[in-house]
């Protein structure tokens, strides 16, 4: 089944649907003039199709798509 799929953080913590996240770099965020912060906190999460990639909503951008090797849980 495609449900089994571990999707893991930065320090290899398991991610759901739904969990707050931590950013561990400054990222500069494509086609804006934006800088999301080291320590932003990002709420809601949803895992997408890809191992390695979580859609997300910031303050600053919505939409965003992060890599999960740049996050850890809160």
């Amino acid at each position: 089944m495609a449900d089994d799929i571990i999707v893991k953080d930065s320090n290899g913590s398991q991610l759901h649907d739904g969990d707050s996240m931590t950013l561990i770099k400054d990222l500069k965020v494509k086609g804006t003039s934006e800088t999301l912060k080291r320590g932003t906190l990002v709420k809601g999460i949803r895992l997408t199709s890809n191992l390695g990639e979580i859609e997300c909503n910031t303050k600053q951008v919505k939409g965003l798509v992060l890599k999960t090797e740049f996050i850890k849980k809160a």
